[in-house]
Order: structure tokens, then C-alpha cells, then sequence
């Protein structure tokens, strides 16, 4: 972690700083602004004392993380990115189930073999521990400067379960772009919340003008969102971009490097139509 005294900030985002603090497990870049863009399940690092325990293979569980996510991080003023792997600490999950040996917390895999010891679990819970104290020290300081923030959590998901033939999902239930906001206070933030997914839709990936939709895969939004606005209420506005891996194939890992790079743009113009809102 980074070091610092008591009595001093852990972070000075003054105007002319641009920095990168490399961690041990995440990577922060500080630009100037109000907006952090976070990808905190892109990670795939294992620690060498869980590797043991793994009942998963590699690409499997390559398969379920969030990989290139953080590209889409360049967005922002300030960004923050997982290096390990949600398995071994799940950051948008609450402490208690940060690692858990329970399929019926990942989807029905079977992650870890029977009988994770109690000093990994331990330690996966003190990293947990170690990225909220950073998180909140971080919003801490962007509050500080600009009175409000922006927080762009950036996810993805798959949409071919059934197999590298089988068929794609339907769209109904999963659209290419799911706007996570169930923490939004919309008395203050639903004009940017409205305005982001427009932005949006108007900026085509492929050629094709993306399906922007709120909140209907995964209605409950996760932990680090719940936390934020328990943390600072309406000073935050939060809104968790779940990306369809149309950006890539989710079975190969094979990217489409036009497709991210179009992510990534209309990402960009989103954040810069709203970003008046956050200046102080």
C-alpha cells in the first residue's frame, strides 16, 4: 500500500497532478477531475498459495473474469484497476463472501477445491479490507477538491453459455450495454443518468448503435456500489457499465480490437456530456 502518515492525506489531487501509483494489487492512475472509473474484476493474478487450491482451469476462469475492461478505464480522470482475479477477492461482494468455496456463489463452479484453508480466506478478506480503505480515502480526496464525483464502475458479461457454437443470448434479457444505477439518487442524478445512456446509444460499436438498457440482468448492483452510496450518500453518483463481451470472444479470449476501441469512445463522450455536472 501506499505509505503515509497519519496526519497527511494519502492523496494530493491538486491541479497539476498526474501520476501513476503502482500497487500491490491494483494499478492507479490520478488525472484531473471529478470522474474515477474503476474495473475491479478485470484481474486474473492468482496468489501462489492458492494455486493449489484451484478446481478450475485457467481459461475457464479467464472465461468468468472481466478481461479488457480496463481499457475502457482510460476514460476517466482517475482510474483504478483489479490486478487479482475476482476469485480470490471479490471486491464488489460483501467481506464475508469475498472467496467463497461455494458454487452457489459463482454460478454453479466449482472454483476451489474442498477445504480452502481458514488463512487464505483470512487473507483475501484483509485485501478487501485493503481496497475500501483506498477506495475511501480516494473518494475522500476527490470530494475534497470537487464536492462530488463521478464513479464509472466498469463490468462485462458473458452471452454464450452454451458453448463456442451454441447460440448467443437473447437480446431481451441482455443488452449490449446494461447501465447498473439501483444506487442513483434520481431526484439528483437521473438528468445524468438519462443523458449518459443516450450518449450512449448514439455511438455506434461495429456499425451498429448499441442497446442501452438499466438494471435488467442484475438488479440488486452489487456491493462497491451499496457501499458508496451508504459511504456518501447523493455526493456520488454511481453508475456500473456491464458490457455484453461483444468486444471479444468469450470462449477463445480472441479481442476485436475495433469493437473495444468503440467501447472505449463512446464511454469517453458519455463521461464528457456529463462531466459539467461534477465540476465545482
Amino acid at each position: 500500500m501506499l505509505s503515509h502518515t497519519d496526519n497527511a492525506p494519502l492523496f494530493n489531487v491538486g491541479p497539476r497532478l498526474h501520476c501513476t501509483q503502482v500497487l500491490p494489487d491494483w494499478d492507479l492512475v490520478i488525472g484531473h477531475g471529478p470522474v474515477l472509473v474503476t474495473a475491479i474484476h478485470d484481474g486474473h493474478a492468482i496468489r501462489n498459495s492458492l494455486l493449489p487450491h484451484l478446481a478450475i482451469d485457467e481459461a475457464s476462469r479467464r472465461r468468468e473474469e472481466d478481461p479488457m475492461t480496463a481499457a475502457l478505464t482510460r476514460a476517466g480522470d482517475v482510474r483504478l484497476v483489479a490486478r487479482q482475479s475476482r476469485f480470490q477477492v471479490d471486491l464488489n461482494r460483501p467481506r464475508h463472501k469475498c472467496i467463497s468455496s461455494d458454487p452457489a456463489d459463482t454460478w454453479g463452479l466449482q472454483i476451489w477445491k474442498p477445504g480452502l484453508p481458514g488463512a487464505e480466506l483470512d487473507a483475501s478478506m484483509r485485501e478487501h479490507d485493503q481496497f475500501y480503505t483506498l477506495v475511501r480515502a480516494l473518494i475522500d480526496a476527490l470530494l475534497k477538491q470537487w464536492g462530488k464525483v463521478l464513479l464509472v464502475d466498469v463490468h462485462s458479461y458473458n452471452h454464450r453459455r452454451d458453448g463456442p457454437q451454441g447460440p448467443v443470448a437473447p437480446m431481451l434479457g441482455n443488452p449490449d450495454i446494461e447501465l447498473g444505477v439501483t444506487t442513483l439518487d434520481r431526484t439528483r442524478w437521473g438528468s445524468v443518468a438519462k443523458r449518459f445512456a443516450d450518449v450512449l446509444r448514439d455511438h455506434p460499436i461495429n456499425d451498429a448503435k448499441p442497446d442501452v438498457r438499466e438494471n435488467i440482468r442484475f438488479p440488486t448492483g452489487g456491493y462497491f456500489p451499496e457501499w458508496v452510496y451508504a459511504t456518501y450518500g447523493d455526493k456520488v453518483c454511481t453508475i456500473s457499465p456491464e458490457y455484453k463481451k461483444i468486444f471479444m470472444d468469450e470462449w477463445t479470449g480472441k479481442l476485436d480490437i475495433a469493437a473495444l476501441e468503440h467501447c472505449r469512445d463512446g464511454l469517453q463522450h458519455a463521461i464528457d456530456a456529463v462531466r459539467p455536472e461534477f465540476l465545482a
